[in-house]
């Protein structure tokens, strides 16, 4: 019998054939993703995105991703007020690497999609098809009010209208000799875009809601999810993989993870504890506005609060190698998930030992499949 479930397009990654994909998501703001006074001063800086590109490189990574940021947190520590552009950044670094795959974020509130294609196939070129483009769909009002490109009333399932206008006419772009597409927010008359993606670049995007699910099974490869502990991240995966394919499409999901590896389970938590301690309450008001609640509510106590005061700006493992290396080998055997983004305090001394001592082993415990040469 026919298998006719859904399956995933091959992008040359290790979950083409059900292993895991492990990326890098780049320290491309100063402070990484920690709102603490006590962790590594990551300065966001071309030159240490440069190293860290590289090493993940040479160490066997799968991809580097970089997010798009336009305005930062404040506190002490200015969180995030540095920050680099994200595809010009990836150009870059894909002229400094040689397989890794380079993931760039644009936000489809802010660029035309022609534009949009043309930079991504630019990517493209450059990297020798490893291109891929991390779609945002939303956005936090203050960043974008800023510059005049919040657009009032379109809510949040009417960002997922806008956007898909705008990858179709990407990938229209991507493809065909001459593009028209008169949409209700993008317009398109004989439209041109040269040259063409040698490889049809990775889509990824962060949309988990029911818009949000049928946006990326319709549209994208892959969505970025996460749990507030590993039930959650289960049932979320599952959720969201069951919604693609119940619309007829297969989607790989990821999860981000922030890694604390030390010599020791005691160094690791110490570590933790630290940052925790000396979390920049300014930074934390500051984001907490960027998310949307009010400044009167900032002092309450709740899920969202609770977890902003661990000074972690994703979910963290900690603990030395061997840890660590359990605690994602049961991620994996749990969810279905089909790859994580990692973070690092600080990324210059944690990447290699993850690279060394945990990687490989992840690599052996979920290999793909052999996949079977045709008969004659």
């Amino acid at each position: 019998m026919t298998d006719t479930t859904p399956q995933c397009a091959t992008f040359g990654l290790p979950s083409d054939t059900g292993g895991r994909d492990i990326g890098i998501f780049m320290p491309m703001a100063n402070g990484g993703w920690i709102i603490s006074k006590n962790s590594p001063r990551l300065d966001g800086s071309y030159d240490y995105n440069l190293k860290v590109a590289r090493l993940a490189d040479e160490m066997g990574l799968d991809f580097i991703m970089a997010m798009a940021k336009f305005r930062g947190y404040g506190g002490e520590i200015e969180q995030w007020k540095v920050s680099l552009d994200s595809p010009l950044m990836m150009a870059g670094l894909a002229q400094a690497t040689s397989r890794v795959k380079v993931w760039a974020t644009v936000h489809t509130l802010l660029q035309n999609p022609a534009v949009t294609a043309k930079m991504i196939a630019t990517l493209d070129q450059i990297s020798h098809g490893r291109a891929g483009l991390n779609v945002v769909t939303g956005a936090y009002k203050g960043e974008f009010a800023q510059m005049g490109a919040w657009p009032e009333g379109v809510d949040h399932d009417e960002r997922y209208v806008l956007a898909t206008e705008w990858i179709q006419g990407i990938k229209a772009l991507w493809t065909e000799e001459s593009v028209t597409r008169h949409g209700k927010y993008f317009q398109l008359d004989d439209c041109q875009s040269f040259p063409k993606p040698q490889t049809r670049p990775f889509l990824v995007c962060a949309g988990t809601s029911g818009a949000g699910v049928r946006f990326t099974a319709e549209e994208m490869d892959a969505l970025f999810l996460a749990g507030n502990n590993l039930d959650e991240l289960i049932a979320n995966t599952r959720k969201a993989k069951d919604g693609a394919l119940a619309l007829g499409h297969a989607i790989r999901a990821y999860s981000m993870m922030i890694l604390v590896i030390a010599d020791t389970d005691a160094e690791a938590e110490a570590m933790v504890e630290s940052y925790r301690e000396g979390l920049d309450e300014g930074a934390l008001h500051g984001m907490m506005r960027a998310y949307g609640f009010l400044d009167s509510e900032i002092g309450k106590e709740n899920d969202f609060t609770r977890k902003a005061r661990s000074a972690l700006m994703a979910p963290h493992v900690a603990g030395s190698p061997a840890t660590v290396l359990e605690k994602l080998s049961e991620i994996f055997e749990k969810t279905a998930l089909d790859g994580l983004m990692v973070i690092f305090p600080e990324y210059l001394s944690m990447l290699p030992v993850f690279a060394a001592e945990i990687l490989p082993v992840l690599r052996e415990r979920f290999p793909g499949r052999v996949m079977e040469a045709a008969s004659a």
